[in-house]
């Protein structure tokens, strides 16, 4: 697409309105103006993009008071990267749902939204079983090579994070709240964990305001990420039921662990299997249906990244001024922002190439080290 870096601009302002929301981009993307867009009034945004007053007032407010520059380097210097459907490495399986996000927040390794994934979701109160099921399952997935997308919420999700974290398939965490809000507090240790290992992702632009209204929507996400969805231990009324019906929806799979008839929490899952989703008793149940990724070296969907071990791309001159800046030690983005005189714009994309190249990792903060 032409003009992909000022369509972006222009999509992230409009994504970033409050009260604009995806069907309203929609009719933005098929308008097609966006050459015009940044001087649009609020009459021209209802008359030929057909937005109500309201949004229209908002819209042509936001395009007269962004300041590109600085949100980008309030961005990065947050460790946070954004992804719009207009960038060629926007997830290819999300892209394929019929409601995609048309802008993804991400602090971590981005190249594992490529990779062929498994979403665990289920009960925020799991039981023994329930527990240790999920552990044993995510770990056992992760460490084949298949990444495990959940929502980072309290019980299953946040134990199958775990679990993976475990393999070097690793984890994403889909978030209802900004990426730097982290939700619930109990769970910042894992939080911290998955940005360093795994990658955490939300639609909601920083610094939205809290809202529960926005966790229901994180669902698609994690269904649209991933070849298929498992459910352990889902009540009858459960919101993990809901995930797997936009799984189904999606034409994924849908998995679901069996558990006691006596057992409410294990109700839902147990209607899912009469109703024909397939009863898994182990991570091979799961596997075998994904054998055709698995058996490739590169365990991968269309537009992944390399495996751990693969060579890397040779280094450019700026990338090897970076490496260079951190053998000694880790450094921060304004540090090396510092010393090597590079504009933000240029250091934050010798960043992303180095990560990419699995030359270097981002811990939380904004702080880079070697691998």
């Amino acid at each position: 697409m032409k003009e992909n870096n000022q369509w972006r601009e222009l999509l992230l302002t409009l994504h970033e309105t409050p009260g604009i929301g995806w069907h309203s981009i929609r009719k933005a993307v098929a308008c097609g103006q966006w050459k015009q867009y940044e001087r649009f009034t609020p009459e021209a945004w209802m008359s030929t993009v057909g937005l109500k007053p309201d949004q229209a007032q908002a819209t042509a407010h936001s395009f007269a008071a962004v300041d590109v520059a600085r949100r980008f380097d309030r961005l990065f210097k947050q460790g946070i990267r954004v992804l719009t459907r207009f960038d060629e490495d926007y997830p290819e399986l999300l892209n394929e749902t019929p409601q995609p996000p048309w802008v993804l927040y991400a602090i971590g390794k981005t190249e594992l939204l490529a990779k062929p994934a498994i979403a665990i979701v289920g009960t925020r109160g799991p039981t023994a079983y329930g527990r240790k099921t999920t552990s044993e399952l995510a770990r056992k997935l992760s460490e084949r090579g298949m990444t495990i997308v959940s929502g980072m919420a309290r019980g299953i999700d946040a134990l199958a994070h775990e679990g993976a974290l475990k393999g070097f398939g690793s984890t994403v965490a889909v978030l209802g709240t900004p990426v730097d809000h982290i939700y619930p507090a109990d769970n910042r240790a894992l939080y911290y964990e998955i940005a360093k290992h795994g990658v955490v992702i939300s639609e909601v632009a920083p610094g939205t305001p809290f809202h529960p209204g926005l966790f229901p929507l994180r669902n698609r996400i994690i269904a649209g990420l991933s070849l298929g969805t498992v459910i352990v231990e889902a009540a009858e009324r459960s919101g993990s039921l809901i995930t797997a019906d936009q799984a189904l929806e999606m034409s994924r799979d849908v998995f679901a662990v069996p558990g006691p008839i006596s057992s409410p929490k294990s109700a839902g899952t147990n209607g899912l299997i009469r109703q024909g989703a397939k009863l898994i008793a182990s991570a091979e149940d799961i596997l075998e249906e994904y054998e055709d990724f698995l058996s490739r070296p590169s365990a991968s969907v269309p537009g992944a990244a390399s495996e751990p071990g693969t060579p890397s791309l040779e280094l450019d001159e700026n990338e090897a001024l970076i490496l260079g800046l951190l053998q000694d030690g880790p450094l921060s983005a304004d540090r090396l922002h510092e010393l090597s005189s590079f504009h933000f714009g240029l250091l934050h994309s010798v960043l992303i190439n180095l990560t990419i190249k699995r030359k270097i990792e981002q811990h939380p903060g904004s702080i880079y080290s070697v691998m």
